[in-house]
């Protein structure tokens, strides 16, 4: 049998349909031992509901309130981008999704979901009853799912690609923070530290993921020690890196740093840097939606697992808005 129908159901508790559908429903007037096999049915046949489909005969409308930082910021743009362009293909399922700046006041929704929100935002989502989703970079506390790249892996899979650029020679790798407050920062470091070890891998600096502060500290990190053979950018801010590469030529680090925006795209066709690691914001964004879905229709969110894709200069994909 395929995906078994409420019709398979009540054929296999020897009911009508409408006595399925009342006890499905829980809409009483059924004799317990209708409704006892119906259960059995339920589980013999494995029958799941269509929810979508439920909701679109009771017009379910779904609302989620999205929790973004705004700002000049291309990693952060392009979730948005791809928040209201998921809105677009979902509108037929009636969700609607409220797309708000983090340091905006909480809005009353089925379900949230937050990107680079700190733990004080999430704990007053959750103390005001709204089950939360966090993206990007996971956190502790009563959230109800975590989507989005294992940080300890990428982190392990940057210091491989430093250990495979430096052939077995020494290396002087210096990691670039966005924040040691954020988590998916601390997971990508720790990651790259089991890989390069304390002897490889430099003190980091921490930039705030802001294009000029990056650029002053990392001027200033090169003029201290010329001896540094790579670069790690954990975070963002990669604007005031990209200009410092230009100059220095062809005397410049291996860089590996983390998402595709057009400003690091241009500099992997430029030869600036080296390595893209992605974690393909559309795609965490499209299961974030599925998991505040199944939340508001109390389910459980099924388990993702987001693979980050490795960018050179010769496997871009098409053009990214």
């Amino acid at each position: 049998m395929g995906n078994p129908t409420l019709h398979d159901v009540a054929r296999a508790a020897g009911v009508s349909y409408s006595t399925a559908d009342r006890v499905l429903n829980g809409r009483g007037g059924v004799a317990e031992k209708s409704i006892q096999r119906v259960r059995q049915a339920i589980q013999d046949l494995g029958y799941r509901r269509d929810m979508t489909a439920a909701n679109l005969s009771r017009r379910r409308s779904y609302r989620f309130a999205a929790y973004v930082p705004q700002g000049d910021h291309g990693f952060f743009s392009a979730i948005r981008r791809a928040f209201l362009a998921e809105s677009q293909r979902r509108a037929g399922q009636r969700i609607a999704i409220d797309l708000r700046d983090v340091t905006e006041p909480m809005t009353d929704c089925d379900c949230a979901v937050t990107v680079g929100a700190d733990q004080d935002w999430i704990d007053a989502l959750t103390a005001a009853g709204i089950p939360v989703v966090t993206l990007v970079s996971d956190s502790p506390g009563a959230r109800r799912a975590y989507i989005g790249i294992d940080n300890l892996v990428a982190g392990r899979t940057a210091g491989r690609l430093h250990r495979i650029a430096h052939r077995g020679g020494p290396a002087r790798v210096l990691p670039i923070l966005g924040s040691a407050g954020l988590r998916d920062h601390r997971d990508r470091l720790a990651g790259a530290t089991e890989v390069l070890g304390p002897g490889s891998l430099l003190p980091a600096i921490a930039v705030a993921d802001d294009p000029g502060r990056m650029r002053a500290l990392l001027e200033q990190a090169l003029r201290d020690d010329p001896g540094i053979t790579g670069l790690y950018s954990i975070g963002a801010g990669n604007r005031g890196l990209i200009p410092l590469m230009r100059e220095r030529g062809g005397d410049r680090p291996f860089v590996v740093l983390h998402e595709l925006t057009p400003h690091s795209r241009a500099a992997l066709q430029d030869g600036l840097i080296d390595v893209v690691i992605d974690q393909k914001p559309a795609e965490e964004v499209a299961r974030a939606l599925d998991a505040m879905k199944a939340i508001a229709d109390g389910e459980a969110p099924a388990p993702v697992a987001i693979t980050p894709a490795i960018f050179f200069k010769d496997n871009l994909p098409g053009d990214i808005p």
